[in-house]
């Protein structure tokens, strides 16, 4: 069968560098760092006592009390970012057919926080159990994609993607399949998290994952530096609104970009270490190529995972270097991540978007905080380091990866070039 084009008309983000889409571009230009000292909790006794935490945010200029107290902020960022492309894409949402309307969303964790708290209070009280009527509904990962459809009378394909890191990339490459056969004309997608929490700073100091340079946060983030000690965690959201080529030509839509193909495997290795060989890496790589149509020298950008961390960074660039051969030195690689920090479930959608833009703008946002190369990267590689460059870019690549070995990748191209 002849599939269908599917390309981006909304875009929504909230970010540790920015709450909506114009002011995390700022941040992303201008190599901003989103890290700094924890505040959601008291983390005297925390290993790592910082994180990309949002900044100015307040449920209240969202949500009226009393429905801010039903959803976890994971649900929340979904619903902010989710509005915020709904209204970029000028969705007309009084005469679309909303059965063909999906909301198909990533989370790897859902509402942590929401568990976090209903056992902690359960613990310190004297076994009586008494749980807050909305613990199950806030905790949910799915809950996000259920509310985003309840809100706008979306009842299209409506459910959550959970595949750790990978999970809003793997929610983009299901959206984009299910225009693709012609089963629905618009999707809302992406993928949010909020993960800042006692539990889970605590849970990811203990597996030894996080960065600890706490006498200097907006420099932890550091993505293929020699000195790179581990991740920074992050919170947020983001959101694109996926939909048919001709039923956006039809009404007009403004038009980002086209999402060609997207790639999945499995390294089927270790809980939470990537292969050393690269092999998933190198074949999602090459899955996400053959299923866009296209040819590794058409590539002009990767946004990689680039998490920081010291095994994880060299892997994907020995994998880039594999798929890409003689073209990989032409490619401008980065790592948003070094200003963003990582947002776990919500990190393919947010970095996506940062593609997209790269894409609109001819502009490749940096990666920040590299002080010392690293002798087990080859050095030809072109990695954006510090300061953005300009450059046209037709072709871009976003990579994600997540624990349990789980590997997305998504291309987009500029529209007609």
């Amino acid at each position: 069968m002849q599939l269908k084009r599917v390309v981006v008309t909304g875009l929504g983000a909230l970010t540790p560098i920015g709450n909506n889409v114009a002011s995390y571009w700022e941040g992303l230009k201008s190599g901003k760092s989103g890290a700094g000292p924890i505040t959601h909790f008291d983390n005297t006794h925390f290993k790592t006592k910082f994180a990309c935490e949002l900044k100015g945010y307040n449920a209240e200029d969202y949500f009226d009390r009393k429905e801010a107290r039903k959803l976890d902020k994971f649900a929340q960022y979904a619903m902010v970012a989710a509005d915020e492309a709904i209204a970029d894409a000028a969705l007309p949402l009084d005469s679309l057919d909303k059965f063909r309307v999906g909301v198909i969303w990533g989370a790897g964790i859902g509402g942590l926080e929401t568990f976090q708290n209903e056992v902690l209070n359960y613990a310190a009280g004297d076994g009586t159990p008494r749980f807050n009527p909305f613990f199950i509904p806030k905790m949910i990962a799915d809950i996000a994609p259920g509310n985003i459809s309840i809100k706008h009378g979306f009842m299209g394909p409506n459910y959550a993607t959970v595949s750790a890191c990978a999970s809003s990339s793997n929610a983009l490459i299901d959206a984009m399949n299910y225009i693709r056969l012609g089963h629905c004309d618009v999707i809302v997608s992406g993928g949010s998290e909020a993960a800042v929490t006692i539990a889970g700073m605590g849970g990811f100091n203990a597996m030894h994952a996080l960065s600890t340079r706490n006498e200097s946060p907006e420099t932890a983030s550091r993505p293929f530096d020699a000195s790179r000690d581990g991740f920074v965690l992050g919170e947020g959201a983001g959101a694109l609104i996926l939909e048919e080529y001709e039923h956006a030509v039809a009404r007009g839509a403004q038009i980002y970009c086209e999402v060609m193909g997207g790639g999945m495997t499995s390294d089927a290795h270790h809980m939470t270490a990537p292969h050393p060989e690269g092999i998933g890496v190198v074949r999602v790589m090459e899955n996400c190529l053959r299923d866009a149509g296209m040819t590794p020298d058409q590539v002009d950008a990767i946004n990689t995972h680039g998490t920081s961390t010291p095994l994880g960074d060299v892997a994907e660039l020995k994998a880039i270097s594999k798929v890409f051969g003689s073209h990989a030195p032409n490619i401008n690689i980065n790592s948003t991540k070094s200003m963003t920090g990582h947002l776990l479930g919500a990190a393919g959608a947010i970095e996506a978007i940062a593609s997209i833009l790269a894409m609109k703008h001819s502009l490749v946002p940096p990666t920040i905080n590299h002080t010392v190369a690293d002798p087990n990267i080859d050095s030809s590689l072109n990695l954006t380091l510090n300061k953005a460059q300009a450059r046209e870019v037709n072709v871009a690549m976003s990579n994600t990866f997540g624990f349990g070995g789980h590997n997305a990748c998504v291309l987009f191209k500029k529209l007609n070039a």
